[in-house]
């Protein structure tokens, strides 16, 4: 819903560099219908936040200690489906923007964006409206006009990211498949088709673009290459 002419826009900042939000902050509250309400250094935070304030725009980083830009919209979705989200992230990779999307963010903007993109970006968000940057919507376009029927990321199926999970935790086949009941080779199987989706040449590759991507929690144990 628009606020009323007197009102402002209120924005919760979620990034975990304090430079880059004090820039962003400057930029935005510049425009003077924009008022930054909080400040968040990692995903939990921001959460916590969101909770806490209901802002009307979320601008959230994707790489973030904690939860990251995507696991934070996910969780705005299922519990504050009233609060806009702006991604605001260096990345213009695929698996990215396609992560952000599924997630269910309202918009996707990229560092490089000028001050009074920016500024729009979240004023058309507030307003409802979807917004890509630029060369992303660009990106966008050309892989549908190549006729290509598959997604820009496929997704993962539930067992995909169990083995992965327990991959990321330093399991090995064997282990993983004493966990979840299957046999070593259906479990390297998995791990190919995995690769394969994730474009990564190894288990960390696939686990750190998971996490990335807010599939997967960070790993705690040390990744077994098999």
């Amino acid at each position: 819903m628009k606020p009323d002419s007197d009102s402002k826009i209120r924005v919760l900042l979620a990034d975990d560099h304090v430079i880059v939000r004090a820039g962003i902050r400057q930029v935005l509250e510049h425009a003077g219908d924009i008022q930054v309400i909080a400040e968040a250094g990692d995903g939990e935070a921001a959460q916590s936040l969101i909770q806490q304030h209901r802002p009307d725009v979320a601008v959230l980083d994707i790489q973030m200690p904690k939860a990251s830009g995507i696991e934070v919209t996910r969780w705005v979705r299922a519990n504050v489906k009233d609060v806009g989200v702006l991604v605001l992230t260096a990345y213009n990779d695929d698996p990215y923007v396609a992560a952000v999307l599924q997630a269910g963010a309202n918009g996707y903007v990229l560092k490089t964006a000028s001050p009074e993109e920016l500024i729009q970006a979240v004023r058309d968000v507030h307003e409802g409206k979807s917004v890509l940057d630029p060369s992303v919507a660009q990106k966008l376009m050309s892989h549908f006009f190549t006729g290509s029927k598959k997604p820009i990321v496929e997704p993962l199926t539930d067992r995909e990211l169990e083995v992965l999970s327990l991959a990321a935790k330093g399991f090995t086949n064997k282990a993983i498949g004493v966990q979840l009941g299957i046999s070593d080779r259906t479990v390297q199987g998995h791990l190919a088709h995995i690769f394969g989706k994730l474009q990564a040449s190894s288990r960390t590759e696939a686990v750190m673009r998971a996490v990335s991507l807010g599939w997967i929690s960070q790993s705690v144990g040390t990744i077994t290459e098999e």
